[in-house]
């Protein structure tokens, strides 16, 4: 299908056509060449390239739609509440860097937790709103993939599951951050652990779970991972359940924030106990941004590269819609430990 149309106040939009007369060249191989065809020559694709440029030549996405049945767009459904202060910028920043060059922009769908989650999926997949779906805060059985998988229809998520049927996914070693966690404040001599984790309904929080108590039972400390709260609890919740926690008599001596906003949260209790890092307890906490390098007093912190998460499932999501096996489509991100001295 050849697009058509003119620009507001009359003048004629750049199409195909006025391209392909351009450089003398057929419409069927400058679409090629636009699309970036590796069949048509180097030479031959940068001088349409140029061309197209020259013109302020904007791809018709309806016209492409009809023609391709592909929309160009990737869906991002994500959960705008998380536990790291820039989340949303720094993995909608990796995913776009990733899908830079291909054509393919990307579109924030909102994942909102007290719903039905499948909803949004059915509904992108339904009305063909998108060619791939990324999502995170994946569940152990979660009905997104079981239903994406049987659609056929290309996705990576943030998070494992336990199907065994492989999918696509991108994720981080939340064991061996908890691990390390543990290690680090076992070498700073703390004994009792608490760890507030996310709702239990979420893979990593299992992941979390086990790192920790493998690590406490290695070195016979005790551990807690208190019910109260989660790391979906409002923050001033959460300050005010660590007053309470560490000021009663059998308090911990060691904590393990698994985000920024819970490390902040656990720093104001203290401040408000009037404790201190390194004397009564210690703290050691998991960062995506530079937000650490601001706050006093300091603690330990592991790294969790979100942009990079986000370029890692813009490539997988690509290897994905481009038909790769699933089995081969699995990234995990190793912690990146930021003590100034190791257990």
């Amino acid at each position: 299908m050849e697009e058509t149309g003119t620009r507001s106040g009359g003048r004629q939009r750049a199409t195909l056509r006025t391209v392909a007369q351009a450089t003398g060249l057929a419409i069927t191989t400058v679409s090629r060449a636009l699309a970036k065809d590796p069949r048509i020559a180097a030479q031959t694709r940068e001088l349409v390239a140029e061309a197209a440029r020259a013109q302020g030549y904007v791809p018709d996405r309806a016209a492409q739609r009809l023609r391709t049945g592909r929309t160009k767009v990737v869906q991002l459904l994500l959960s705008l509440d998380h536990e790291f202060l820039g989340f949303t910028h720094d993995l909608l920043g990796g995913l776009t860097d990733a899908l830079q060059g291909t054509g393919y922009s990307v579109t924030l769908f909102p994942d909102v937790m007290h719903a039905d989650r499948m909803t949004a999926v059915r509904t992108i997949v339904e009305n063909r709103l998108g060619d791939g779906i990324v999502f995170n805060r994946t569940e152990p059985f979660d009905p997104r993939v079981r239903y994406l998988t049987e659609q056929g229809f290309p996705f990576v998520s943030h998070g494992r599951t336990e199907f065994t049927t492989p999918h696509p996914w991108v994720d981080y070693d939340n064991e061996a951050f908890a691990r390390a966690a543990v290690a680090r404040l076992a070498y700073k001599g703390r004994s009792r652990i608490l760890m507030i984790l996310p709702q239990d309904r979420f893979t990593f929080a299992q992941h979390l779970r086990y790192g920790l108590v493998a690590a406490c039972r290695e070195r016979g400390l005790t551990w807690e991972t208190p019910e109260a709260v989660s790391l979906s609890t409002p923050a001033t919740e959460v300050a005010a359940f660590l007053r309470q926690r560490l000021a009663a008599p059998d308090a911990p001596d060691g904590v393990v924030c698994v985000g920024e906003v819970a490390a902040i949260a656990c720093l104001s209790a203290m401040a408000d106990l009037h404790l201190h890092p390194g004397r009564q307890l210690d703290v050691v906490a998991k960062r995506a941004s530079a937000i650490f390098d601001l706050l006093r007093p300091t603690v330990d912190t592991v790294f969790e590269d979100l942009w990079e998460a986000g370029r890692a499932m813009g490539r997988t999501l690509l290897r994905s819609m481009q038909g790769e096996a699933a089995d081969a489509l699995h990234v995990l991100q190793a912690p990146k430990i930021e003590f100034k001295t190791h257990p």
